[in-house]
């Protein structure tokens, strides 16, 4: 049973004081007092909801007690006054200084009944806003690395050593872990804070394009150049750049980028002279590296280059003690984005969610969660709306893959079973393997310059 909302009544007409408490009592817990200091030692004793408070009393007027209620007490109650029509002006005063609302005697139950509710309402707004903010206060303090666990802990403190070093960081951690907010908080946190972040996805840009994109280009450097563009470190000078996903970067490209970092400055294409840059790189990969190298796919000196400071992002089931955080964070996000009253998970909802073991990690997550939000028809979240079986299909899917294979024969297997299972439908595969239309795009012309066949 809700319980009832604490009411204090100040007036020293005690006929006033008699007709409110008769008037309110069953809805409301009402409390009387014959003028303001009364009024105040009840206050400090017991605290309550509301006071309702005529302006003008002998011993203590309403306006000395509201300022001594916003003054001593820690968590001050809402504050409406009472006032006859020649002292609106104080009453005005007094919204101007706390008081939420003032009722202008005589008046109605109704307007009576009418002003305590919206003073409720505006009561429940302030509590709302109060814990959003305390809620971003601490997402700002975790850099947006949300988590309680050990590794994420360590994860923020290395972060906060690492901030305002100039050496380049290695980002390395399976797909979906958060490698983009990881060198976002890196950005975020350091002296580069007010420069530019700019991010380069490398799996996204074709190979013919790629030069173009890092250094930029004059007028004319080549067919359709028709105004010179700035390149990727140019608009990162002072700040940051996120080479994604560096691995998918050809060789070529590779010893172009190991130049700039070395020598601190690049040339556009169709330029004459070189331009200096002060960046910061932060470089990301799902690959092993190491094993990139030994293939020959992936630059040795520029592997050390970029590992000056390596970080590696763990995988959430690795550190499952996070899952109800981070459950609760995007049911709060999905429901503001859908216009729902936050759901509440149930247990049963949420012993499923720490029993899988996400393979697509904090990104599965996230999808998981939105996708119940949109379904959900009710005030809670369940297993059924879950729907993780659909997801363990995925993942046994995946595991069905040879172990003999590579990584890269891997992910072109798992491309194509993808986009074979959707029927040709790149979107909802690109989607359902959790990376971009373009990347998946790119993907497939490359299996198709190989003599493959593509599905659909």
């Amino acid at each position: 049973m809700a319980k009832k909302p604490r009411i204090l009544v100040v007036d020293d007409e005690h006929t006033m004081r008699d007709f409110l408490t008769a008037s309110m009592t069953g809805r409301y817990q009402i409390r009387t007092a014959g003028d303001g200091k009364e009024a105040l030692a009840q206050l400090q004793r017991e605290p309550v909801d509301l006071v309702l408070s005529d302006v003008r009393m002998p011993g203590g007027d309403g306006l000395t007690l509201l300022a001594a209620i916003e003054r001593e007490l820690d968590d001050p109650p809402l504050v409406v006054m009472m006032t006859a029509f020649g002292t609106i002006k104080e009453a005005v005063e007094a919204t101007k200084c706390g008081a939420v609302d003032y009722l202008t005697k005589p008046f109605g139950l109704d307007q009576l009944e009418h002003t305590l509710q919206r003073a409720f309402e505006l009561r429940a707004l302030r509590n709302e806003n109060r814990s959003l903010r305390t809620t971003l206060k601490a997402q700002r303090e975790q850099h947006g690395l949300l988590g309680a666990s050990p590794a994420m802990a360590e994860l923020r403190e290395k972060i906060e050593m690492i901030a305002d070093s100039r050496g380049t960081v290695l980002l390395q951690g399976e797909s979906g872990t958060g490698k983009e907010i990881a060198a976002r908080a890196i950005h975020n946190a350091g002296n580069r804070r007010s420069g530019p972040f700019i991010r380069l996805n490398c799996a996204a840009i074709p190979e013919t394009l790629l030069e173009g994109e890092l250094f930029g280009y004059e007028r004319g450097a080549f067919t359709g150049a028709v105004q010179a563009r700035p390149g990727k470190f140019e608009l990162a000078d002072g700040g940051t750049l996120l080479l994604d996903e560096i691995s998918e970067m050809p060789l070529s490209m590779q010893a172009k980028v190991l130049r700039v970092i070395q020598e601190r400055e690049f040339m556009r294409l169709g330029a004459r002279e070189s331009t200096r840059c002060d960046v910061r790189i932060i470089a990301t990969s799902n690959r092993n590296l190491k094993e990139e190298i030994r293939l020959g796919r992936f630059r040795e000196d520029l592997f050390y280059r970029l590992n000056v400071i390596p970080l590696r992002m763990v995988a959430l089931r690795q550190r499952k003690e996070d899952i109800p955080l981070l459950v609760a964070h995007f049911v709060r996000v999905f429901c503001a984005e859908s216009g729902k009253p936050v759901l509440t998970v149930t247990e049963s909802a949420m012993r499923n969610l720490l029993a899988h073991d996400w393979p697509g990690n904090v990104r599965q997550l996230q999808n998981v969660i939105e996708r119940a939000v949109i379904m959900c028809c009710g005030a809670e979240l369940d297993a059924n709306q879950l729907d993780l079986r659909d997801e363990m299909n995925r993942t046994e899917e995946a595991a069905e893959l040879s172990a003999d294979l590579t990584i890269r024969e891997m992910e072109q297997e798992l491309i194509l079973r993808k986009l074979q299972r959707t029927g040709g439908n790149r979107t909802q595969a690109a989607t359902e393997l959790g990376i971009s239309v373009r990347t998946l795009r790119n993907k497939l012309h490359l299996y198709q310059a190989q003599g493959l066949s593509i599905p659909g």
